[in-house]
């Protein structure tokens, strides 16, 4: 499981130190794509696999569902930590996620998010706000802290 924040940076390179925490369960091969929220969603391979087996399952008769299978395999790659721990994302996933230097890498359960900082930022305002009608929302789907 993917939990805490870590800030960091991108290299001029386009590189990013994976947080070492989240390696082993990411291994040496995962995949990095386009995620919502203007951030990237980092999967390890058995994660990428259900994820993917889900996507397969919708219905292609839904426009819905055909343009989020397309946003999403469409901008997936196939990653691979470097020696000193490090990935290197490709440019047109950092246009996607405002990713220029700083960067913000959270755990989220079976996934990691990689944010720009700025956008973590207003982000995790916003959220805060908005936290409690968040939670209480959460109890309708039969959820509770």
């Amino acid at each position: 499981m993917f939990m805490g924040e870590f800030q960091h940076s991108v290299d001029e390179k386009g590189r990013m130190i994976i947080p070492a925490k989240f390696r082993d369960a990411l291994g040496t091969t995962f995949v990095m794509t386009r995620g919502l929220d203007q951030c990237l969603f980092v999967y390890p391979m058995s994660e990428w696999a259900i994820m993917e087996q889900k996507l397969k399952s919708l219905s292609l008769m839904k426009s819905d569902a055909r343009a989020f299978t397309r946003f999403f395999f469409s901008g997936a790659v196939e990653c691979e930590l470097d020696k000193q721990g490090r990935v290197n994302i490709p440019s047109n996933l950092r246009e996607h996620a405002k990713i220029e230097k700083d960067c913000v890498v959270i755990g989220v359960a079976t996934r990691v998010e990689v944010w720009s900082k700025e956008a973590w930022e207003a982000y995790s305002r916003q959220s805060e706000d908005s936290y409690n009608e968040i939670a209480e929302k959460l109890v309708d789907l039969d959820f509770d802290l």
